[in-house]
């Protein structure tokens, strides 16, 4: 019997990892035609181990490591070349996935960050389908940006850390540029032309979209240390319903001694109960993922742990599902990555946003400004900046998340609601979901043709 077969090209950091598994089972259990494979690389300063599946129409193939320069230097351009130095690689494990004449290969779904990969899917004949992991108000503004700058030439350098405003179609409010992704004003990066996610002509080319999410893994033992996360899932089960604020700030996100202070003395002085995701940063200037802390006494105030024993837990890796699954939590204090977000809405938890880096910015801006479901610490912040976010402003922001009686509570109720709805038959996004895969197997190429390319 002949296999349709996918293959999923994703950005191999375990957000994006996880949202393109997921993806991965709603296709294959929508249609068991489908089969797929994801294609693994792996990255020098991001572990993702941990990848499984109980599908048996989903596997997984790793890549070996390619080297590029290097690792040390935190760029786009570093990142750049090393997606294209995979080509060849990711070229030959889809030579050797097709090998058999019993494989019919329908197509590519390649992740936002991957499209160097578009030109290895049309070398095999087939289409591609860009995974886009972040909002749809996130692709409505690159796709804005692209058509400024393609037809009207707009300078964007004027938007660099200022209050200036861009009306964007996919906002209700005008944008400030302090909330541009800052990615967009590093040259060596590639500047604004590495979110560009459309070839050539941006006006009319712009590909059918396809709105599926929330796109989400809510299984709770997923990642980290088992015995860490049933030590802190047994804390929660102690607290009063709806009491714990809970701060995480994501694979990534990390800060400095000053900042954690700053933070140690506003839980303290909100006087709430709370959960805190400690991590320690990697080396100034290099390219690795936070970790653990051995004693995190050593960067707290001191005295910290012993005045706040009776309501605080202070942790490293966070089994972030099952937290804000919790009964206990009542508040998320999020650095405003995509899936954080929509996980917060899925379990009906209020943001208090906090963003660090990549588009966090602008998704804490539509957050708090366009849809009012999060409250503001900070909207602006950036890993780059010198900024440290005062203990009082973390204090102020902190009661405001935790009042019950607040309209960003309810409304997130009231999402939570919309949110589980569009993905069940009859749902906006179930029936998104059937329609891509019926245009997938209509763009199919015929078989014959495609081994004559």
């Amino acid at each position: 019997m002949e296999q349709t077969e996918l293959v999923f090209i994703p950005f191999p950091i375990i957000g994006h990892l996880t949202s393109a598994l997921e993806i991965a089972k709603l296709i294959t259990q929508r249609d068991p035609r489908f089969s797929i494979t994801i294609i693994i690389m792996k990255f020098p300063f991001e572990s993702i181990d941990g990848m499984d599946t109980d599908s048996d129409s989903i596997r997984f193939v790793t890549l070996p490591p390619v080297e590029v320069g290097s690792s040390t230097t935190p760029s786009g351009f570093f990142l750049s070349e090393l997606l294209k130095a995979h080509i060849p690689v990711v070229r030959d494990a889809i030579h050797e996935l097709t090998r058999s004449n019993s494989v019919r290969l329908a197509g590519f779904v390649i992740d936002m960050f991957c499209t160097h990969m578009i030109d290895v899917a049309d070398e095999f004949g087939v289409p591609s389908y860009l995974f886009f992991t972040s909002s749809a108000a996130f692709l409505g503004f690159l796709l804005h940006l692209q058509f400024l700058h393609d037809y009207e030439g707009l300078d964007f350098n004027e938007f660099k850390d200022s209050d200036a405003e861009l009306d964007v179609p996919s906002f209700a409010n005008s944008v400030p540029g302090k909330v541009f992704p800052s990615r967009m004003f590093d040259k060596e990066s590639g500047g604004l032309r590495c979110f560009f996610i459309t070839r050539g002509d941006s006006e009319n080319t712009v590909p059918k979209v396809y709105p599926v999410g929330p796109i989400l893994n809510t299984r709770m033992g997923s990642g980290g240390c088992q015995q860490d996360a049933s030590a802190i899932m047994s804390w929660l089960d102690d607290q009063p319903p709806s009491s714990v604020v809970f701060l995480c700030f994501g694979s990534r996100g990390s800060f400095g001694a000053d900042q954690i202070k700053e933070i140690a003395y506003g839980l303290e002085h909100s006087g709430h109960r709370f959960l805190w995701s400690l991590r320690q940063p990697p080396p100034k200037g290099k390219m690795d993922s936070p970790i653990d802390y051995e004693s995190i006494e050593e960067v707290l105030p001191e005295g910290f742990l012993h005045r706040t024993a009776r309501i605080g837990k202070v942790i490293g890796w966070a089994p972030q599902v099952a937290v804000l699954s919790h009964s206990a939590v009542g508040g998320f204090v999020s650095h405003c990555g995509w899936n954080s977000l929509l996980e917060s809405v899925w379990y009906g938890v209020p943001v208090a946003t906090w963003p660090i880096y990549a588009e966090q910015q602008i998704n804490a801006f539509q957050m708090v400004k366009d849809l009012g479901l999060a409250i503001e610490i900070k909207i602006d912040y950036n890993e780059d900046s010198d900024y440290v976010v005062s203990a009082h402003e973390i204090e102020n922001g902190l009661r405001n998340l935790m009042n019950i009686n607040t309209e960003v509570r309810q409304k997130k109720k009231e999402m939570q609601k919309i949110s589980r709805r569009v993905m069940i038959d009859g749902g906006s996004s179930h029936f998104s979901l059937g329609h891509f895969i019926e245009d997938m197997v209509a763009n199919i190429p015929c078989q014959k043709q495609r081994r004559d390319t």
